[in-house]
């Protein structure tokens, strides 16, 4: 890895506040160049990395990672979070139709972009611990197949028709309920959970966690014939995060960097994935990295 020549890695990493010094070449490495992949929304490009191995570097979904981990996909976690958030919001319904509440959801149908993104899996998790909901006798109504290829939807799962979205599919009545991306700004549709943002803090109350959504692996492949590289990739990102306005005083630092700052983190995350068995069987945390990325701590 000579300075003159630097490690060019296919790069897959999305636009946050902790990525911007990164991605616009604020922070550098005479050792490695991150060669970032055209991609506006990086979740539309998981599939190329977990079926085709497309990156060296890329922010991957915490359910995808793990379900890839338990088909032997060879990748490995660094210890970086990149997107984080509570999704108490992200479950909605139209409420023209008839208010009801999270616990009422057995019998009714919900829309989900995939059974296995993890949005949809913390909200599962919520429903089932905080609203007392059978998971199972939701009828869940999938827009896209799962990224690994080899997971299969459980019978519940029924696939919606080709060309249909979630938000006509609200408004018309044929769903009940469905897990968005984003909030909508349509004043029909509104969150499932009342006051979604209190309830956040009430889970964080109980489970001392946060939700992870996304976080950065590694081909283990670099790892094996160049650690150097990994370890620089790391620290770029979180010189990248350092160069970002922090989180304001007495509030969640929701990007934490190093395995002992996500252990507990991912800890929930993998039973919340086992208990839906999108998994076979609960990682340990140590499992998900290899000795390079096991080894990279937090900030200083």
């Amino acid at each position: 890895m000579n300075a003159p020549n630097p490690l060019r890695l296919h790069t897959l990493l999305g636009d946050y506040p902790t990525t911007l010094a990164l991605k616009r070449g604020q922070v550098q490495s005479p050792h490695i160049s991150l060669a970032f992949a055209d991609v506006k929304v990086p979740n539309t490009a998981f599939k190329r990395l977990v079926r085709n191995l497309e990156f060296d570097v890329s922010e991957l979904a915490i359910v995808t990672f793990l379900m890839a981990k338990a088909h032997g996909k060879p990748l490995s976690l660094l210890p970086a979070v990149v997107l984080a958030r509570f999704q108490h919001p992200y479950l909605v319904y139209n409420a023209e139709r008839g208010r009801f509440s999270p616990g009422g959801l057995a019998g009714r149908r919900v829309g989900v972009r995939s059974y296995s993104v993890t949005t949809a899996m913390w909200i599962r998790g919520i429903l089932a611990e905080d609203y007392g909901v059978d998971l199972d006798r939701v009828q869940w109504i999938a827009f896209e197949e799962a990224h690994v290829a080899e997971y299969r939807d459980p019978p519940t799962v029924e696939r919606a028709p080709a060309g249909s979205d979630p938000m006509t599919m609200l408004l018309e009545g044929t769903l009940d309920a469905a897990v968005l991306a984003a909030p909508s700004t349509d004043p029909r549709i509104q969150t499932l959970i009342p006051d979604p943002a209190a309830a956040a803090r009430h889970w964080y109350e109980r489970n001392r966690a946060l939700q992870i959504n996304h976080m950065v692996v590694v081909r283990d492949s670099l790892s094996r014939s160049d650690p150097r590289a990994v370890r620089e990739v790391y620290r770029l990102l979180l010189e990248s995060k350092q160069a970002a306005p922090g989180a304001p005083a007495g509030e969640i630092d929701t990007t934490p960097f190093g395995l002992e700052a996500n252990r507990h983190n991912l800890e929930v995350a993998i039973d919340y994935t086992y208990r839906q068995k999108l998994i076979p069987r609960a990682f340990a945390v140590d499992e998900l990295f290899d000795d390079v990325t096991r080894s990279l701590g937090g900030p200083s």
